[in-house]
């Protein structure tokens, strides 16, 4: 099996949930309210994956823990922002409810890394 195919390689689970992220707002209807949102939910959800690539080419394991941590707050924000818009495009919410719970879960898949990091 190669490393892209892998069900827990988080390089490419993060880099799809943003690509994801990016589609599905693309899809969404801009208003004066709708567009801020939009586009903190697309500077977040696609930062997380950027922080986990910067984790990997950590120059120490100080440097790899701060980036999973960031990733972890990423994901937090990313939550944030997906229940504003459920609240903003209500016919929506069944698709921002999926994208909540895989971003749910990278949460605890950094918060477990975290934690481990900690108790090495």
């Amino acid at each position: 099996m190669n490393k892209l195919s892998k069900p827990y390689d988080l390089e490419e689970r993060t880099a799809k949930f943003g690509e994801q992220i990016i589609l599905f707002c693309k899809s969404l209807p801009e208003s004066t309210i709708s567009r801020p949102l939009i586009l903190q939910l697309v500077r977040s959800a696609t930062s997380i994956g950027a922080n986990y690539m910067e984790a990997n080419g950590g120059s120490s394991r100080k440097d790899f823990k701060n980036k999973i941590y960031i990733c972890k707050k990423e994901a937090q924000e990313t939550k944030h922002w997906l229940r504003m818009l459920a609240s903003c495009f209500v016919d929506r919410k069944p698709e921002l409810t999926t994208h909540w719970r895989e971003c749910q879960e990278l949460t605890l898949i950094f918060q477990k890394i975290v934690n481990s990091l900690n108790k090495n």
